[in-house]
């Protein structure tokens, strides 16, 4: 599968309607995200089970500056619309693997535990604060 440029117009709709989805945060005067993107296009042709997004941080910066992107590019993964790895910097084609092969064995269930047990620490500091 090719890649997908995402906009704010697609990008919380293709998070939340694919399983996996990976996204590119890159700009064209990124050296490093330049030299990423081969490894990153023939990785989406190797896993078609899996959405590889990409945007455009000069041409999306609200967007960009919505997800906190300070260092491009950064790699964000989602499973089951839950951000589950975030990483700044460009990956080696081994690390990327290793990255989507960690992400598709993932527990969501406990996951999802996961999130709702730090979820509700927080609304319980919050009562006491």
């Amino acid at each position: 599968m090719a890649t997908v440029e995402l906009t704010a117009d697609t990008f919380e709709s293709t998070i939340t309607s694919s399983d996996i989805v990976l996204v590119d945060w890159w700009a064209s005067w990124c050296g490093p995200c330049r030299q990423f993107a081969p490894t990153y296009e023939k990785s989406s042709a190797t896993h078609e089970d899996v959405v590889f997004g990409k945007v455009d941080t000069e041409a999306e910066q609200a967007l960009a500056g919505a997800a906190q992107i300070t260092s491009i590019p950064t790699i964000m993964a989602f499973r089951e619309g839950i951000l589950v790895y975030r990483q700044s910097g460009a990956l080696p084609p081994s690390g990327l693997e290793q990255v989507i092969e960690g992400i598709k064995g993932l527990d969501m269930d406990d996951v999802r535990a996961q999130l709702a047990a730090a979820q509700a620490g927080v609304a319980a500091e919050q009562q006491n604060a």
